[in-house]
C-alpha cells in the first residue's frame, strides 16, 4: 500500500533524520566535507542567501550528493539543535 505524506509530513520526517544523525552543520564546513566525499544528504534551507545556495547546489552537484530542501533556516537550525539560524546543513557517511 502506498501512503503520500504532505509536504510538512515529509519534512518532518528528514528533519528527524538530520536531528539523529552524525552532522556538519553550517556552510563553509559542509562544502569542505562535501567535496571531501563525507557527506550523504545535504539540507539547504528555501530563505538562504541566493550565493550560499548556488555554492552548495554546485557542490552538491560534483560530488553527487542529495539535497533535501527545508522551509526555514530557523527550522534547520533547531533540527541540527543549534541556537541560530543555518543555511546548510549535512548528513556524515
Amino acid at each position: 500500500m502506498l501512503v503520500e505524506l504532505s509536504k510538512s509530513e515529509r519534512g518532518a520526517r528528514m528533519l528527524e533524520k538530520l536531528r539523529n544523525s552524525d552532522k556538519v552543520v553550517g556552510t563553509r564546513r559542509l562544502l569542505r566535507a562535501v567535496l571531501a566525499g563525507e557527506i550523504s544528504e545535504v539540507y539547504l534551507a528555501s530563505d538562504a542567501d541566493l550565493f550560499i545556495v548556488r555554492q552548495v547546489r554546485d557542490a552538491c552537484n560534483r560530488a553527487n550528493v542529495r539535497i533535501v530542501e527545508v522551509d526555514s533556516m530557523k527550522q534547520l537550525g533547531e533540527a541540527c539543535g543549534v541556537d541560530v539560524k543555518t543555511a546548510s546543513a549535512g548528513i556524515r557517511k
